[in-house]
């Protein structure tokens, strides 16, 4: 569809091309923004990750340790 010189050139035209530009922009940076993987503030800042004593259900090992599970047995310690 073309439009006669007089409209293209109006206020109205100019400012509904500004929209419709500025909607466009925001659009596409939303749908960059949800592919993108999340960004957590507890990740940001500084501070104390680890917790004073172990919350296992074996209070015996490191916070750090895994217990080794075999086929079918639960973990016992010695």
């Amino acid at each position: 569809m073309l439009l006669p010189e007089s409209v293209l050139q109006s206020d109205f035209f100019a400012i509904l091309a500004t929209f419709v530009a500025i909607n466009t922009v925001m659009y596409a940076a939303l749908a960059i923004a949800k592919t993108l993987p999340r960004v957590y503030l507890g990740d940001l800042l500084p501070g104390q990750r680890r917790r004073f004593e172990t919350r296992s259900i074996y209070p015996e090992t490191p916070p750090d340790a895994i217990p080794k599970e075999r086929h079918g047995e639960a973990f016992v310690q010695p």
